[in-house]
C-alpha cells in the first residue's frame, strides 16, 4: 500500500528506530525492568493477559514495554505471540469453589460462612494523590497471620439450596465446548462462546455496555452476589497415566451477580444470574462481564431484546479491542485511489446539480445514478 511513496521502505525503517528511540526515553532515566512492570504496574499485566489470552506475567510485562504501555498495542502482541504457540491438549475446568482465598466480598449477604475478606483493594482510599510516591517509598509491611481453613460456599450455592435463584447449568462432558481462538464467532452463539468473547473483550467497552445496563438500556437489577480474588489449581489430563495431573496455580477473578426476578405461569419467580471471570486481579472488568453475561441471556429468559447490551451479535461483533484498533488504525494508510475515485464522483455531481440550477428542466443524470 506504500508503492506510491517514495522511498517508504526506508522511511518504515527510520520509523522504527524512531518509535525504539522514544520508548526507550531519555537515557540519563534508569531503563524500566520487566519485573517492575510485572510487580508494581501488576493491575495491567493482568489486563494484558486476560484480554489477550495468555496467562504469562513475564509476556505480558514484555508487551507493555514494547507497546509503551499502550495496552491494546500490548493485548494484539501477546496474542500474536500466543499464536505462534504448539498446542498439547486442553486442561480440566478449573474449580474455583476451591480457590485460596485473597479476597472475598458480597454485597448481599454481611455476614456469611467463611467471613468478607477485604484484602487489597481501591475501594476505600481517598482517591488523593500521594506525594510520597514521587520518590523511592517502602511502605510499611502489612498485618500477617497464619492462614485457616474455612468452608466459604459461593453466596449463589446458599441462595439455590432454598431454590431461590436458578440452578447452575449442569455440565455435559459429551458437548464440545467453543473455541473462539481456533473457529470464527458466529451466531446464534451459545453461552460458553459469548463469556470467551467476553472474557477477551475491552474492559472499557464492557464497562460502558454494563453501566448503560443498569441505567435502563436493558432490563438489569443487579447485585454483586460475591465477588473473589485467589489462585486454583489448573490440572490437565495425562493420558499415560490416566488421570489429572497438576500444572501450577494461576490467579483469577471470579464474580457471581444476582439478578432480578424472574417467572412465569408455570414456574416459580427466583434470581437470574450473570457470571465473570478472569485472569489475575480484574475486579472491574469481571463485573462487566457479569452484567453483559446476563444481559445477553435476554432471549433465553425469555425478556424481548431492547437495548445495544441485549443484541448478541451488538455486542460479540464490536467487543474485541484488537479488532476494533486494526479496523479503525487502518484508516491512517494509504486511500489515494479509493480517495480520487470518490472526488471524482463528487466533482461529477455538483457539476451536474449546478447545471440543473440553470436549466430547471435538464435530467442531473449523475445525481440519479448516485441515488440509484
Amino acid at each position: 500500500m506504500y508503492v506510491a511513496v517514495k522511498g517508504g521502505e526506508r522511511a518504515i525503517e527510520n520509523a522504527h528506530r524512531l518509535l525504539a528511540h522514544e520508548r526507550r526515553g531519555d537515557r540519563a532515566v534508569p531503563e524500566v525492568s520487566l519485573a517492575q512492570i510485572s510487580e508494581q504496574l501488576s493491575l495491567g499485566v493482568d489486563r494484558v493477559m486476560t484480554e489477550g489470552s495468555l496467562y504469562d506475567r513475564e509476556l505480558a510485562a514484555l508487551a507493555i514495554k514494547q507497546a509503551r504501555g499502550d495496552m491494546i498495542e500490548a493485548i494484539f502482541l501477546l496474542r500474536a505471540f500466543r499464536a505462534t504457540l504448539p498446542r498439547f491438549g486442553t486442561s480440566e475446568a478449573v474449580d474455583t469453589s476451591q480457590m485460596r482465598v485473597r479476597r472475598r466480598f458480597s454485597s448481599t449477604f454481611k455476614d456469611m460462612p467463611g467471613g468478607q475478606i477485604l484484602g487489597s483493594t481501591f475501594d476505600y482510599t481517598h482517591r488523593l494523590l500521594d506525594p510520597v510516591l514521587t520518590g523511592e517509598s517502602l511502605p510499611e509491611q502489612p498485618a500477617m497471620a497464619e492462614a485457616q481453613p474455612a468452608v466459604m460456599p459461593r453466596v449463589t450455592d446458599i441462595l439455590g439450596r432454598d431454590g431461590l435463584i436458578e440452578s447452575s447449568p449442569a455440565e455435559n462432558s459429551d458437548q464440545a465446548v467453543g473455541d473462539l481462538t481456533r473457529d470464527a464467532l458466529s451466531f446464534p452463539a451459545d453461552r460458553d462462546l459469548r463469556l470467551q468473547n467476553l472474557a477477551r473483550a475491552d474492559e472499557g467497552f464492557l464497562l460502558s455496555l454494563g453501566y448503560s445496563s443498569q441505567r435502563g438500556y436493558g432490563r438489569n437489577h443487579p447485585f454483586a452476589g460475591e465477588i473473589r480474588l485467589g489462585e486454583v489449581e489448573v490440572e490437565f489430563m495425562a493420558e499415560d497415566v490416566g488421570f489429572a495431573v497438576p500444572l501450577g496455580a494461576i490467579t483469577l477473578t471470579e464474580c457471581q451477580m444476582v439478578n432480578q426476578f424472574k417467572g412465569s405461569d408455570t414456574e416459580a419467580p427466583c434470581f437470574t444470574r450473570g457470571y465473570g471471570l478472569a485472569f489475575g486481579q480484574s475486579e472491574r472488568k469481571v463485573m462487566s462481564m457479569a452484567l453483559v453475561d446476563r444481559a445477553l441471556r435476554a432471549r433465553e429468559l425469555g425478556e424481548d431484546v431492547v437495548a445495544p447490551s441485549q443484541d448478541e451479535e451488538f455486542v460479540l461483533s464490536h467487543s474485541d479491542n484488537v479488532q476494533a484498533t486494526g479496523f479503525v488504525e487502518h484508516l491512517k494508510l494509504p486511500h489515494y485511489v479509493d480517495f480520487q475515485s470518490e472526488l471524482g464522483l463528487l466533482r461529477k455531481i455538483r457539476a451536474e446539480f449546478f447545471d440543473a440550477q440553470e436549466k430547471p428542466d435538464a435530467a442531473p443524470d449523475a445525481m440519479k445514478e448516485a441515488a440509484e
